[in-house]
Order: C-alpha cells, then sequence, then structure tokens
C-alpha cells in the first residue's frame, strides 16, 4: 500500500525486453534505500513494482505482460522521468489517500493552463472509469494522490499547487501526455458490494438498470 505523495523523481535507467515481459532498472534520484530490501514494494508512477535487484543508486524490477497491457510502462524510454514512492509502513503518516499500486487504466491530458500560481490540468478517463470519479473525491494520478475539483462526463479537473508541480513529473504534463490513473479503492469496492449475490455472475455489472431495479434510484 501507499499513499500518494511522492518521495523523489527518478528515472529509466534500463530497459531489457524479457519475452513478453520486462525488466526495468530506474535510478531513484534523492529517494532513501537505506530501509529497501529485496523483495520490497515502490511505486513507479503509481504501478507497484517488486525490487529485485539493487545495485546502489536504484533498483532493477521485473513488469510482466498483465503490467503492460493494463499501464504505459510499454511506452517507457530510457530517460523518462518518473515518480517514486516507498510503501506505506505502520508509523508513516497518510497525507494523501490508500493507494493500491494497481493501475486502473490510462487517462490522457487534455488541457493544461495557468491559474494564478497553479496550473490546471484537464484529464480524459476510459468510459469505463468515469463512474468512480467524483467531485472532491480523491484518484491517483502516476502515483501522485490528488483532490478532484470538477467532473464532467468522462473528464475530469485538477488545480495544483507550485509544490506538487516541483516535486512530481506533472510539471511535465501536457496535451496527449498519457498517465497511469488508479481509482479510490472505496468506489471500487463499494461497486462489488452494491451487487450482492449478482457478483457472482460472470456478466454482472453495476449500472442504471440494476441500480433501478434495486430500488438506488427511481425508474
Amino acid at each position: 500500500m501507499f499513499t500518494g505523495i511522492i518521495e523523489s523523481i527518478g528515472h529509466i535507467a534500463a530497459l531489457e525486453p524479457k519475452g513478453s515481459d520486462m525488466r526495468i532498472r530506474l535510478h531513484t534520484g534523492k529517494l532513501d534505500l537505506s530501509d529497501v530490501k529485496l523483495g520490497d514494494s515502490i511505486a513507479v508512477n503509481g504501478v507497484c513494482l517488486t525490487a529485485v535487484e539493487l545495485p546502489g543508486d536504484g533498483f532493477w524490477a521485473d513488469v510482466s505482460g498483465e503490467t503492460l497491457t493494463r499501464s504505459n510502462m510499454g511506452r517507457f524510454k530510457i530517460g523518462d522521468k518518473v515518480n517514486l514512492e516507498k510503501a506505506l509502513t505502520p508509523t508513516t503518516r497518510l497525507g494523501g489517500h490508500l493507494v493500491s499500486g494497481h493501475v486502473d487504466g490510462v487517462g490522457e491530458v487534455i488541457e493544461r493552463f495557468d491559474d494564478g500560481r497553479s496550473v490546471k490540468f484537464r484529464i480524459k478517463v476510459p468510459d469505463e472509469l468515469a463512474r468512480y470519479i467524483a467531485e472532491k473525491g480523491s484518484i491517483c494520478v502516476d502515483g501522485i494522490s490528488l483532490t478532484v475539483n470538477a467532473v464532467d462526463g468522462v473528464i475530469f479537473d485538477l488545480n495544483i499547487v507550485p509544490h506538487t508541480l516541483q516535486e512530481t513529473t506533472m510539471e511535465g504534463f501536457k496535451p496527449g501526455t498519457r498517465v497511469h490513473l488508479e481509482v479510490d479503492l472505496i468506489a471500487r469496492y463499494l461497486e462489488r458490494m452494491l451487487l450482492g449475490d449478482d457478483a457472482a455472475k460472470s456478466n454482472s455489472g453495476l449500472n442504471m438498470g440494476f441500480l433501478a431495479e434495486h430500488g438506488f434510484i427511481r425508474k
């Protein structure tokens, strides 16, 4: 588990294709690795990876075909900057929100503009994720815990203060940038719970018809 509070900006140092998988080496910048052991988890742009080698200035990790399919990691290039966070501990301050490091989908920045000293972004999400995103709710974007300012269909707005721009990769975001998205854990599990016994059906899903049938909304 993670908090979505970025500890360091690192960069991709090496990429080694391994059949349908990939091995990746990260230089971790100012990230303190003194307490990191082999097998520990580190979030890379919001993707939970396991440290399999610790060369001193970073770590190596294996990226499965499933992760490459569900994330943007297959597009990584050597030198790309990434957000890094070590897994939380029982004494970690939960400054963001609970983040699993499991990417739900890839969104796209469609607009960026200045607003005083802050920068506002508009991000488009895949259709299937839109129902999990709520105004003033939490969203994890490339591993960063953020608050949703507004929602309009499949588009949500963010207001980013100077500190967040400086301490994360968001300074480089521009229209067309693809980003990892992880929706709030509570929203994801609440949907599953609302399905009740229907969750056991292979084609079950929460939709307007289901909500109306079970009295959550008026027909």
